[in-house]
Parts: C-alpha cells; sequence; structure tokens
C-alpha cells in the first residue's frame, strides 16, 4: 500500500506543474489529461478536462439548466469505466470515485473572491452591463475544469493491455486524451484522438 500511495503522490504531483504552466500559457480547450499509476492489482486514475469540453461551457452556472448540465456530468465522471474502457481480461472494478467542477478564478484566488467574484457566482448583479461585463471576464478569463480521481481493483493487472476511449463518445467537444501511465519500471506518456480512440499498450 507504501508503494501504491508513493506511485500515486508521485502521478499528482508530476503532471500537475505541467498543467499549471499550460493553464497559464493557455486553456487547451478540446484536451484532457489521463494520469494512471498502477501498482499490484491496485490502478489510480486522475482525470481533468476542461469545462467546455464537457458541458460546453465555461462561465459560472447560473440558470438551472447549466447546473443540471453540470450535475449530470459529475454523474457521468464518477463512472470512469463508461469512459475509459480496461482490458475485460484484466477484470478491473471501481472501489471509489470522486468528480467535482473547479472554477480557477475561485481555486486561485480564495482570499479575494469576497471582493471580486462572489456577486457574481450568486448571479447578483447591479444592471445589466455589469453583468455583460462579467459574462466577458467569465468566458475569456474565468476557466473551469472538471476533477476527478479513481481507485480501481484489477484480479488480472498484467492483462491491462488496452485502454478504449467512449469518452469521446460522450463528450462531442472533447478532442483528445494525453495520457500518462508510471508504474514501478518507469513512465510512459500517449496522447490519445477522437479519430483513433483506442490505446494499445501491448506494443
Amino acid at each position: 500500500m507504501k508503494q501504491a500511495l508513493s506511485l500515486i503522490a508521485l502521478i499528482v504531483a508530476v503532471p500537475a506543474f505541467a498543467e499549471e504552466q499550460r493553464q497559464l500559457d493557455a486553456h487547451e480547450h478540446g484536451v484532457g489529461t489521463l494520469n494512471i499509476a498502477i501498482d499490484g492489482a491496485t490502478v489510480a486514475m486522475e482525470f481533468h478536462a476542461p469545462g467546455a469540453d464537457i458541458v460546453g461551457f465555461e462561465y459560472a452556472a447560473e440558470s438551472e439548466a447549466d447546473k443540471a448540465a453540470i450535475d449530470a456530468a459529475v454523474a457521468i465522471l464518477s463512472a470512469p469505466l463508461d469512459l475509459f474502457g480496461l482490458s475485460g481480461a484484466a477484470a478491473c472494478t471501481l472501489t471509489e470515485a470522486h468528480a467535482e467542477l473547479e472554477n480557477e478564478d475561485t481555486h486561485d484566488e480564495d482570499g479575494h473572491d469576497e471582493d471580486g467574484h462572489d456577486d457574481h457566482a450568486a448571479g447578483e448583479h447591479d444592471d445589466d452591463e455589469e453583468d455583460h461585463g462579467d459574462e466577458e471576464h467569465d468566458e475569456g478569463a474565468g476557466h473551469t475544469e472538471f476533477h476527478a480521481n479513481y481507485t480501481l481493483t484489477c484480479d488480472n493487472p498484467a492483462a491491462l493491455t488496452e485502454i478504449t476511449f467512449p469518452y469521446f463518445d460522450t463528450f462531442p467537444n472533447a478532442l483528445e486524451v494525453e495520457v500518462q501511465i508510471i508504474t514501478a519500471t518507469g513512465a510512459q506518456a500517449f496522447e490519445v484522438e477522437r479519430d483513433a480512440p483506442i490505446l494499445d499498450l501491448g506494443r
């Protein structure tokens, strides 16, 4: 278990810096990231995707329809085996899943939200002009991302030689997933695209 935890810590820490830099340089719509740590029978997965890829928007959800779309997306993302198909022979079962939508402004500016963003998040505006300005700010700079973490147990991890991506069928705005797999023997990186949604790990 200690080894599994160290691998999971590694998979969270290593891509985090690159992800931070990517977000600072440009918010890449269409591109998600899937980090996988495999240790014995334990498989830990961490997934990130821009809000636009999953629900089609990145502004703060205020309407009931937008809130319902986010709730539905979180429910879908909580079932990883329906999005990322692991080899059947590996006999993997989900033991833990957590998915959420995270607002970049809220995450990065905890102490400043009261001054700059709370009114918008709560849907309170002084007038139409202010509302319009906030909308432009959200679309241009206030990015949201869906984050999910999963833990699975595989009866036959050696048979995990392929991952399919029904994810692309579920979310039409998704174009690519950058995959990093870490095991006790090292790390591998892949890019899986919509037009070739199968990752062959047996090569």
